[in-house]
């Protein structure tokens, strides 16, 4: 297998399971597949506007991270690291876009705090990180510990879902299909962008060889 094509198998292999019902635990989550098409459910700007993941796609290569929320210092660490992608993404001409269960007031906070030039929307109902088969329920003992710590995900999401998508990565093509991914159900560890900016190059040069029609 070539190092191209290693690239561009998903880290991490369950089977996909589309708009599913959030898990019981992260370890119990059931990504998309590489190579399955992009999954699509309704989302809301940072204006509380109204869109979708195939609308904000609209035919381009696109890098999608699904992040904890605002509240999350490893999602917030993720996030301020994503801006060092910036060439790679502008050379290969792929967007970039994070999303997450806060509603869309909790996402302008996060954008004030952190240097972020990359678009940031809201999935309050767990609806994409359902269809992507990344969300899971988190127990009571874990709400309780959070909330001991001022995190409240009911208000956070303003939905009493209490679903957390595990921290996923997917590059998406600009056909609309998953061509690489990062599940990891630890949210203490994420993918290094080394990783990613391969993964980058290998899907930008597989679109550069497909025959035009």
């Amino acid at each position: 297998m070539t190092f191209a094509r290693l690239l561009l198998c998903t880290l991490w292999l369950p089977i996909g399971a589309a708009f599913a019902a959030p898990a019981p635990s992260a370890t119990d989550v059931q990504p998309l597949l590489v190579g399955s098409p992009a999954a699509d459910a309704p989302l809301r700007t940072l204006e509380g506007r109204d869109t979708t993941l195939r609308a904000v796609l609209a035919g381009k290569p696109t890098l999608l991270v699904f992040y904890r929320g605002g509240w999350c210092p490893f999602c917030n660490l993720q996030l301020a690291e994503l801006r060092h992608l910036a060439p790679d993404l502008e050379k290969h001409v792929v967007q970039l876009v994070a999303v997450s269960p806060d509603r869309p007031e909790a996402l302008s906070q996060t954008l004030e705090q952190g240097d972020i030039d990359f678009r940031l929307l809201s999935d309050s109902k767990a609806e994409l990180m359902r269809a992507f088969g990344i969300a899971f329920t988190v127990d009571a003992d874990t709400r309780k510990r959070l909330a001991e710590y001022g995190i409240d995900l009911a208000q956070a999401s303003g939905e009493a879902h209490h679903a957390l998508p595990v921290p996923s990565v997917f590059l998406i093509d600009a056909a609309g299909t998953v061509q690489f991914s990062y599940v990891n159900p630890d949210y203490r560890t994420r993918v290094p962008l080394r990783i990613v900016r391969a993964a980058i190059e290998a899907v930008a040069l597989g679109e550069a060889g497909r025959p035009m029609r």
